[in-house]
């Protein structure tokens, strides 16, 4: 389970208001910055929190391709309501897809108005069950203790309904929850078990990140000998640090040096073909049958009146094939978490008379994610109508290109009608589809199977010409037939 919200709403004093719930059910410990996730027990069944320096390494992991969240806390002051890092956070929810269940916190206070937030949040399309919806919200006050075990009990409901299960007796597959070098003990890292179950001296690889399971210590820094499904742990023994959100995975020892060789070779392929970000100038230009409908972008502009008149404007650009869905918009510079969230929902981030910060620029062009910066609104109503005029399927149109006449035919038994022709006008391709007219109507239609001149395939014959012509699925060919080609061409819509 990940806790998130806005940086005041509580999220602190929940995951120690749970903690306290862990610390009087007999289980010691806390919250570990050294290991970012911790386990409580309740009605003697474990969940683990992840405790995630914002939004940013949430997305992060996704973003790498790692489900390492099973549920999303959001935590709403009910003092406060929405705030822009609560519709910041609920957006990242969203692109993870994972169930939310809303905390309501501080219901203690004399400005608390849940009616509100219930209805910033049915604003943001997060409809409360209250409101006929599907998304639980449980009113808190977490600094009281108040109703943190009816929260907890909501969590394993949606688990139950989510029918979350993992097989302990497999090898064990997990996700780097993050790594350091440490000067005495080398690469540590914290992993959550997700799947099967991790022993000390098992074989493990990480990314490009490989070794021997030295030692295991839980969350309290404890020495553990094996870890169990949704269980974090940290490890010594890998010869490398791997990445926040890599996947660690138990292998065979006879098989190490096999498996190290294909992943750094994938992991290499995958970087060289990262083609998940969307380039909206070339949009046109990708197109086909099977390319994507919707054109997923990100907001920053410079006032809320710019974000409003942007999201109104590009929200009425849709066609019968395409549309434009604005995953998060919000006014500020655009900065690492806008780029996190636009490789994680796969967008265009949209700037408007905003700056971009430099960290931001530098991971952007890393991941190939584009950043479009306008001082003109007109000008990106322009190329996101050009984008979007590139998603719809491509339309193609049959052109003339020659008419022929038939001078000759030969019957081959082996391989049917070869027709013998003059190119009166223009020119037939290999690739040309054929009318065939007889006394002045149209009497079939088919494709060129082969073309040749002499006994050479030829890939076209131009006006003047003699050459040999074999129609696919079509014989009943006879002398003076007309042959009228035409080639299927793409119309710019």
């Amino acid at each position: 389970v990940t806790v998130m919200g806005h940086v005041d709403h509580g999220k602190t004093s929940l995951l120690d208001a749970i903690r306290k719930t862990n610390v009087v059910s007999g289980e010691a410990g806390g919250i570990t910055q050294s290991i970012g996730a911790y386990t409580t027990k309740v009605n003697g069944r474990t969940i683990t929190f992840i405790d995630t320096p914002g939004h940013a390494a949430f997305t992060a992991m996704r973003a790498r391709g790692a489900q390492l969240t099973d549920i999303a806390v959001l935590v709403v002051a009910a003092d406060d309501g929405i705030m822009p890092q609560t519709i910041e956070a609920i957006n990242h929810i969203k692109a993870a897809g994972v169930p939310m269940i809303v905390a309501i916190n501080k219901i203690d206070k004399p400005e608390a108005n849940i009616d509100r937030v219930m209805k910033g949040l049915a604003d943001q399309n997060v409809l409360p069950e209250e409101w006929g919806g599907d998304t639980i919200c449980v009113p808190i006050a977490a600094k009281l203790g108040k109703n943190i075990d009816k929260l907890l009990e909501m969590i394993l409901l949606v688990a139950d309904v989510q029918d979350l299960k993992a097989n302990p007796n497999r090898p064990a597959v997990g996700t780097i929850i993050e790594s350091r070098l440490d000067k005495g003990k080398g690469p540590v890292a914290s992993v959550l078990v997700q799947n099967g179950t991790l022993k000390v001296g098992d074989t493990v690889i990480s990314g490009i990140a490989f070794g021997k399971v030295r030692a295991m210590m839980d969350e309290n820094g404890k020495p553990v000998k094996k870890a169990t499904p949704s269980t974090p742990v940290q490890i010594l023994g890998l010869d490398a640090v791997p990445e926040s959100g890599d996947s660690l995975t138990v292998v065979d020892e006879k098989m190490k040096n096999q498996i190290i060789a294909e992943r750094k070779n994938k992991i290499k392929q995958d970087k060289i073909n990262s083609q998940g970000a969307v380039n909206i100038d070339d949009l046109f230009n990708k197109a086909d049958e099977n390319s994507l409908k919707v054109l997923n972008i990100i907001i920053k502009a410079d006032v809320q009146g710019s974000v409003e008149a942007l999201k109104a404007s590009l929200a009425d650009l849709r066609n019968d094939e395409a549309k434009v869905v604005c995953v998060h918009s919000a006014v500020g510079n655009i900065t690492e978490s806008d780029v996190l969230l636009a490789q994680a929902s796969n967008a265009i981030i949209i700037g408007f008379n905003v700056k971009c910060e430099g960290k931001a620029s530098a991971m952007a062009e890393k991941n190939k994610i584009q950043i479009k910066s306008y001082s003109i609104i007109y000008e990106c109503i322009d190329d996101v109508k050009l984008a979007l005029k590139g998603m719809l399927a491509p339309k193609y149109e049959d052109k003339q290109v020659g008419t022929l006449e038939v001078r000759q035919i030969f019957k081959i038994s082996s391989v049917g009608t070869i027709a013998g022709c003059y190119v009166l006008e223009g020119k037939i391709t290999k690739n040309s589809k054929v009318h065939v007219i007889r006394n002045g109507k149209e009497i079939a239609q088919a494709d060129v199977e082969s073309l040749k001149v002499q006994k050479n395939e030829a890939k076209e014959v131009t006006k003047g010409f003699e050459c040999g012509i074999k129609l696919k699925g079509f014989d009943d060919i006879k002398e003076f037939d007309q042959f009228v080609a035409f080639v299927s061409e793409r119309v710019e819509i």
